[in-house]
């Protein structure tokens, strides 16, 4: 199944997107995709429902705006430096261990919602990123029972204000956690959609110059051992996210660095995960929160 939220901002309507490309209304299984949903087997009785159906559901529009395939999730939890390539263009060592960092649920936004770089910033910059979506409670789960605990899978941008990052002081927090600094979707593919995610590629283009070019298959730490590896530190929760790291092409990591301006184009995708657009522009004291 492919998971939907279509509508204006705190007013998205949980839904699905079909093979065929409409988008069915799920709200006679659930209100929303709510963190509670996931863990109260919403998944499976969503696809109880969709089996018979889906299809006759009513449509939704399909030119309205797609928000985030979940409401806010409990926790956003990101891996720095979990491509080779990634670590040597930022000119660090690869981790012996996985880079843990948080990005604020407030950074949460839809697909193709506008980036609003933030006030006093000037270093934004872009990240593809392979989302990871947990479905099931894990609380030191074994790495061979990890996959288990795995919902299903998400196109994330994880943008990085590198001046709040880098020069600031304390932790990356800062840099990463501005409103619209988390685009997801546009939609929330479950496992069975996605055979194999250590085979994806997942690319990002600014201004229609590709920027980044590479798959999940150079994971450092892959998905059953990042979400061990977590569980052993904090218990992960259903709508929990986690994201698994960019490959090389960040802005941070040209010679001179580069950049995003307001009106920049930022578009990315994933093999089977479909593609977001973002359109950057500068904060004003009237920009919305997601």
């Amino acid at each position: 199944m492919r998971l939907i939220r279509v509508g204006p901002h705190h007013e998205e309507i949980p839904g699905l997107l079909m093979p065929d490309g409409t988008r069915r209304d799920a709200r006679a299984v659930t209100n929303d995709y709510t963190p509670g949903f996931f863990a109260e087997s919403g998944l499976q009785r969503l696809a109880r429902w969709a089996e018979e159906h889906a299809d006759k559901a009513p449509c939704l529009d399909p030119d309205a705006r797609l928000g985030p395939p979940i409401t806010r999730p409990g926790k956003l939890i990101c891996i720095g430096l979990n491509y080779k390539d990634h670590a040597r263009e930022s000119g660090m060592d690869p981790p012996d261990e996985p880079v843990v960092f948080f990005k604020a649920t407030t950074a949460v936004c839809g697909p193709d919602d506008d980036l609003v770089i933030p006030r006093g910033g000037d270093k934004t910059d872009w990240e593809v990123e392979l989302a990871v979506m947990i479905g099931r409670r894990a609380s030191y789960v074994g790495r061979d029972a990890a996959m288990g605990c795995v919902a299903g899978y998400m196109l994330h941008n994880d943008y990085s204000e590198r001046a709040f990052q880098l020069e600031r002081g304390g932790q990356w927090v800062k840099g990463k956690s501005c409103d619209t600094f988390a685009p997801l979707g546009p939609f929330l593919a479950t496992t069975n959609e996605v055979p194999d995610p250590h085979a994806l590629r997942l690319w990002l283009d600014v201004n229609g110059k590709r920027m980044q070019d590479g798959s999940t298959a150079n994971l450092i730490f892959d998905i059953p051992t990042l979400v061990s590896y977590l569980s052993g530190f904090m218990t992960l929760e259903p709508g929990d996210i986690i994201s698994t790291g960019t490959p090389a092409g960040v802005g941070l990591g040209l010679k001179p660095p580069v950049y995003l301006r307001p009106g920049d184009v930022v578009e990315l995708g994933i093999d089977g995960l479909g593609r977001s657009r973002q359109t950057a522009r500068a904060w004003t004291p009237a920009a919305p929160a997601c």
